[in-house]
């Protein structure tokens, strides 16, 4: 599965940071019930990877990710856990080289023209706007629109609910990233059901 592909099974890509591995399992099976069947775990925490194995074992039909890939080892390490795919805040020439070393497609970050160009230039037209909304969100993406028709955006950083349709509204826009979907409060709590009512309202925005 391409990166496009990918960006185009859902309208929002829960972006979530494992604090506890019991929590791995049940908050997967309880985002693709919900209706948003690509998880992205982001690398801050130590249950990260745990965390990917897990999920891939146990809801399968999941496509589950990686993020905030910062250095060339991460691809490694990200690929025996068993990502299948990957997301960087930012894109290097390292990070290139070590993303096509691994099996899964990369969706890289970019805040400005500038990273968009390099970007392309090394072969990528998907890309996440991070963070979206320091980087100018809705009028950054508008702005971006007409010298770079042939790039689309998976906006992520400081999206909420309310914000989220005006992102999906863009020509320009396949999926947004967002956290709101899985919030702390109920992760705490254990509401599974919660976080999957929250999942089936991401789903019903807008698909491209």
């Amino acid at each position: 599965m391409n990166i496009r592909d990918l960006m185009k099974m859902a309208p929002v890509i829960p972006v979530l940071t494992i604090n506890r591995l019991e929590h791995a399992v049940p908050l997967a099976r309880a985002l693709y019930e919900g209706g948003l069947p690509v998880l992205e775990i982001t690398l801050r925490t130590a249950f990260a990877l745990p965390a990917i194995e897990l999920m891939r074992e146990a809801v399968p039909e999941a496509v589950i990710g990686v993020g905030t890939l910062t250095r060339a080892a991460d691809f490694a390490a990200a690929a025996m856990a068993g990502a299948q795919f990957g997301v960087s805040p930012g894109l290097t020439a390292e990070i290139a080289a070590a993303a096509a070393t691994v099996g899964f497609p990369l969706l890289p970050g970019d805040m400005t023209p500038t990273d968009l160009i390099a970007a392309r230039a090394l072969g990528y037209t998907a890309l996440k706007l991070f963070p979206a909304k320091q980087a100018g969100g809705i009028g950054m993406l508008k702005a971006l629109g007409a010298p770079f028709p042939d790039v689309v955006f998976c906006p992520t950083g400081g999206i909420s609910r309310a914000s989220a349709p005006e992102y999906l509204a863009l020509p320009n826009v396949v999926c947004v990233g967002g956290s709101w979907v899985a919030p702390s409060e109920l992760l705490d709590a254990g509401d599974w059901k919660g976080i999957e009512a929250l999942a089936r309202d991401a789903a019903k925005l807008r698909l491209r």
